[in-house]
Order: C-alpha cells, then sequence, then structure tokens
C-alpha cells in the first residue's frame, strides 16, 4: 500500500499554493494562448481538445494493465527529461490538497511549471483544502501526500508519439505528464491512480455523479449517475427531482459495501457546449463569474463568450490566427482560409465534421469550464451524504440505429452488472473527433488494473446491497442525429425528457413491463398509471420499437437487436465476464 511521498522533490524555488487571484496573474504571464474574457475570467486555448488515452503509459515490464505499459527503463529517462526541463524553468507551483473529505480522504500534490498556472488554478478548486480534513496541529506539520502529479505542459517530446507522454508509476503513486496542456490530464492523473488505491482498498470507483434527493414520502437517497464524458452525467446531476435535490460530486465517488459513498472533488469540470443560463443556470452563472478557469470556449472580439459556436468566420480566423497556429493548426491552411482560396463549405460535410487538417475552421465542442462546490446552490453538505439507494448509467445513443429506450429498470443485480460493464454510448466532442458507437467497461477509461475486476468487484459490493434500484437512460437519439432531428426523422431526448423520467423513476409510480428483446423493463406507454409520464416523454422514446414501426423502419430495429446481442456477447466474452452476467444481458 501507499507510501508517503515527498511533496517538494526537486531543488527549484516553489509557488506555494498560491491564491487564485495570484494563479490568475501567473497564468496570464506565463502561460501561452489564453484569452482574458471581459468579466476578466482566464480562457485557455489548448493544443490537446481532450485526453488522449493513447499517450498514457503504465511502467511496468509485465501486461497486467488495461493502460499501454512503456519499459520502465524508457519511461525513467523520459522522466529524467522532465526533471532537466523543471531544473532550467527554475520554478514550480505547488498546490497541495485531498481528494475526499472524512476519514477515506487522500492527500495529493500537484506540480506545475509556470506555463500551467491556468491548470493550477483549475486543480485547486477541484481540492479539498488541508484545513478541510487536518486539524490545526496536523497543519503545523510537513503535507504527507499520497499521490504526486508532476505537469510540465510545454516540454514537447519529439520521439514520442504526439510528442507527449503520460506516465503512471503505481509503485511509487506518481504521474509525470509531459507535453499536454489540456486540464483533463491533471484532473484525471491523481483519480487514475485513486481508482488502483481504492481497488485495493475493497472499494471500486465509479465514474459517476451523485446527488441526494429527499423523495416526496420523505427518506433522503443518494443516486450515482455513471456515463462517459459528454453524456450529460453533469446536466443529470444537477437536475431536480423529489422534494429536494442536492448535488453531491458530479464526475467521480468511490462505492464501498453496503451503500457507503465517499467522494472525490470540491467542484465539477463541465462541459459548456450549448450552454444558456436557461436549460444549465448553475453551471452558465459559474462559467461567466469573473472567477472562472475556462478552456477552449469561443471569445468573441469583446471579450463575450459564444457557447454555441460552429463554423469560424474569416474574420474570426484572422483574429485568432496566432493562436490557432500555435495549437497545432497548419499556418498554410489558416492563411488559405483567411484568403479565400479555400471556404467552409469545401471542407466542413453535411454533419459539421472538417477534413482532415482543417479542425481550425470548426470550433471544438469540448469547451469546459471548472465551478466549486461553493457556488452551487443547494448542494449536500458532503459531511452528510446518505447511502446510495439508486445507481444509473447513461448512454447518449445516436446515429440511425439509435434505439435505446429512454429509461430502463434493470431486471437484476446481474443484468445491472452487464450493462454497467458495457458502457455503451456513442463518441461525442469530449471523446474528441471521433464518433460513432464505443463500450467503456463501467465507462471508466481511468481504471489501470484489467477492466474485468470491476465486474468482480461490482457484483462483490452488489450483495451487500440487494435494495438498491438500478437503470439505464438514454440522453441522445432515437433513430438518427442532430440532422435528422431538424429533417423530422429522429427524436432528441431533451433535459426536460430525463428529469421527467428519473422523477417518475424515484416516485416509484412507473408501471413497468418486460421488453421482450433484451429481458429489461421498459415504461409500459399504454398502462394508464403511466399517463402523467407519457405526457411529458413521447411513447417513441420511452418504446422505441414504435418509432421505427411508425416510420417503416422495423427491419432496421431488428437488425439492431440482432447486432446488439452479437456485440455485446463478444465484448463481454473479452473480458471474461461471469456467464450469468453475460446471459442477463444477452439471454
Amino acid at each position: 500500500m501507499a507510501t508517503y511521498q515527498d511533496p517538494r522533490p526537486y531543488d527549484v524555488e516553489y509557488i506555494e499554493n498560491p491564491s487564485q487571484p495570484e494563479l490568475r496573474e501567473l497564468a496570464l504571464a506565463h502561460t501561452p494562448c489564453v484569452l482574458r474574457s471581459s468579466v476578466g475570467s482566464v480562457n485557455k486555448v489548448t493544443r490537446n481538445k481532450s485526453r488522449v488515452a493513447k499517450y498514457t503509459y503504465v511502467l511496468d515490464t509485465e501486461d497486467r494493465w488495461s493502460h499501454q505499459i512503456i519499459d520502465p527503463e524508457k519511461g525513467r529517462a523520459l522522466i529524467e527529461r522532465q526533471r532537466q526541463y523543471i531544473a532550467d524553468a527554475g520554478k514550480l507551483i505547488a498546490i497541495d490538497g485531498y481528494i475526499g473529505l472524512g476519514p477515506r480522504a487522500l492527500g495529493a500534490t500537484w506540480l506545475y511549471t509556470p506555463e500551467g498556472a491556468n491548470i493550477a488554478g483549475m486543480q485547486q478548486i477541484l481540492a479539498f483544502p488541508r484545513e478541510a480534513v487536518e486539524g490545526e496541529a496536523a497543519r503545523k506539520q510537513p503535507f504527507k501526500p499520497t499521490f504526486r502529479l508532476v505537469y510540465t505542459p510545454d516540454l514537447r517530446l519529439e520521439d514520442m508519439p504526439g510528442r507527449q507522454a503520460i506516465l503512471v508509476d503505481m509503485e511509487d503513486w506518481t504521474t509525470y505528464v509531459i507535453g499536454a496542456d489540456y486540464f483533463g490530464e491533471s484532473k484525471k492523473g491523481v483519480l487514475r491512480m485513486l481508482n488502483h488505491y481504492i481497488y485495493q482498498q475493497g472499494g471500486l470507483v465509479l465514474h459517476a455523479g451523485a446527488k441526494a434527493v429527499t423523495r416526496k414520502r420523505g427518506d433522503r437517497v443518494t443516486m450515482t449517475v455513471m456515463g462517459l464524458s459528454g453524456t450529460g452525467k453533469t446536466t443529470t446531476t444537477f437536475s431536480k427531482q423529489g422534494d429536494l435535490t442536492e448535488p453531491i460530486q458530479d464526475d467521480m465517488v468511490a462505492l464501498w459495501p453496503n451503500g457507503e459513498m465517499s467522494i472525490t472533488e470540491n467542484g465539477c469540470f463541465a462541459k459548456i457546449d450549448g450552454l444558456s443560463e436557461e436549460t444549465e443556470p448553475v453551471i452558465y452563472r459559474g462559467t461567466v463569474s469573473s472567477e472562472a478557469w475556462v478552456e477552449n470556449a469561443f471569445v468573441e472580439a469583446d471579450g463575450t463568450f459564444d457557447f454555441s459556436k460552429g463554423v469560424l468566420s474569416v474574420d474570426d480566423v484572422k483574429r485568432l490566427r496566432d493562436i490557432l497556429i500555435a495549437t497545432g493548426s497548419k499556418a498554410a491552411n489558416v492563411d488559405q482560409y483567411i484568403a479565400g482560396e479555400v471556404r467552409a463549405a469545401d471542407i466542413v460535410d453535411a454533419r459539421g465534421v472538417p477534413a482532415d487538417g482543417w479542425d481550425f475552421v470548426v470550433w471544438t465542442q469540448n469547451g469546459r469550464s471548472i465551478v466549486p462546490m461553493s457556488e452551487i446552490p443547494g448542494a449536500a453538505d458532503l459531511h452528510d451524504i446518505p447511502p446510495v439507494q439508486t445507481m444509473g448509467i447513461l448512454n447518449r445513443d445516436e446515429g440511425p440505429d439509435a434505439a435505446t429506450p429512454g429509461i430502463v429498470r434493470f431486471a437484476s443485480p446481474q443484468q445491472a452488472a452487464g450493462y454497467f460493464m458495457l458502457g455503451e454510448t456513442s463518441k461525442t466532442s469530449a471523446a474528441g473527433k471521433e464518433r460513432g458507437r464505443t463500450r467503456s467497461p463501467f465507462t471508466q477509461p481511468f481504471f489501470p488494473a484489467k477492466h474485468g475486476l470491476q465486474a468482480q468487484r461490482f457484483a462483490e459490493i452488489a450483495a451487500t446491497m440487494p435494495h438498491v434500484g438500478m437503470w439505464l437512460m438514454n440522453t441522445g437519439y432515437v433513430g438518427g442525429d442532430a440532422n435528422d432531428v431538424k429533417a423530422g426523422k429522429a427524436l432528441k431526448v431533451k433535459i426536460r425528457h430525463s428529469s421527467a423520467m428519473l422523477e417518475a423513476l424515484l416516485s416509484e409510480s412507473v408501471q413497468w413491463k418486460v421488453d421482450t428483446d433484451f429481458g429489461y423493463e421498459i415504461v409500459d406507454v399504454d398502462a394508464p398509471a403511466n399517463a402523467d409520464l407519457v405526457a411529458k416523454v413521447p411513447a417513441e422514446l420511452l418504446e422505441p420499437r414504435r418509432f421505427f414501426d411508425k416510420e417503416g423502419r422495423t427491419d432496421e430495429y431488428r437488425a439492431w437487436v440482432d447486432a446488439m446481442h452479437a456485440q455485446r456477447r463478444k465484448f463481454l466474452e473479452s473480458f471474461s465476464v461471469d456467464a450469468d452476467i453475460i446471459a442477463a444481458v444477452c439471454g
């Protein structure tokens, strides 16, 4: 098990736990490609538009990880290069804090060269300060972190893929981030190590938001919501159900036997594409605050944000030319676009996806902001978290064969374990430029050990909490995508639909029926008891088979059913999942 790490391992000057205003000034002085908004907040435009798993390596000679490995000798040579870069810089920003609160809290130290000041500012908000965990006497002693992360954004590695590497030393509980400039590598760098640490302690870290809900009958329960980036996990976590909803976490929690849950972060890293005050007031107000840290938002010439920016105009590209080139766009392509030699219509397809080499023409949809828990109205008392009583997973289904019901109740813990293990969704901008259906065990790409262990551990914990309800919700589409919705050929699951479905689920007022194709339970849209829900959510979203039948696309639906059974069985078998779990999913 972990020993404490040296929080100051380099012989350089340390900027010790600077304040937020000091970090903002450091970012404006040292961080490249930052724009100051009209309210004074800092927006960083990054080279990496998302985390890149293919550049992450665990130091080991044995293939016992879900991540790729790198020979420790080669890894240490890269780490030595980073050490020399730090020595040449002569200065590090040091952030000390905790992952979580209470007896399960674990200390962490994050170290950044000055060009990473914006990342340090964001990380400081998410970490719990020492005074939230330690008593006065302990705070007078040197800090003793369990985890350590060292981040050098602008050290590029010419001999490594992508000129970058995220090196994970599980023996020393230290992650070295070299050449990446996206905040997610800092956030997930320590959480990845936490995953392994918690597993060794008998728990399981879930890539899940959590909220406390006081139901209309008066009891207070915790709901967890699993989901990959871009599925609506944060939005669902902050939506209101019951008489009172109190957000707890938006990204990762640890599940322990008997429904105990421990937390990880003191704020949320929210997706801001399409953000508006009407649909997500908490995230919106936090993002437009003068004290916000923002990443990859589009900033207009007057300093205001456009959270729905799509194709850039010639004037936009001309104004942002230096930043676009500095973050990886080809200068020749940028200048061709400015000169009018290439138009957006020539390089952006009907679905809004740019051709290779022209990504800069369409602004990234993976803008993010940091919102501290202290700015979230009605957030739960993080020292008073009720036991977990309901657990769900989100699938943002999209495409012509998108046919996942709006909400599903699992018929057994084995079936829930199987669908949680599948971790299905469609790739979104949070996953990069790629699109299409994907599967990620427990929606958890940050679990470093072999993924099959997650299903085994979840089954062990689930056996200790038999009264916990488990479900799946589609937050995407039925029958197509956004363009198809505009053309009247598909349906969109809207935020109000999701909230209504969860409200009905929590009230335990839904009359369910068995889906004959998959064996899970779906809303019986013909039952009088469900009339109020069907008035709020179209029947075709609750039972997509009806949509495909109505549109004369029954053959497409049947093909989807057959494909899902075959693909799911193959996926689960590839991780050596128990036969009873596979049978519960695939029949």
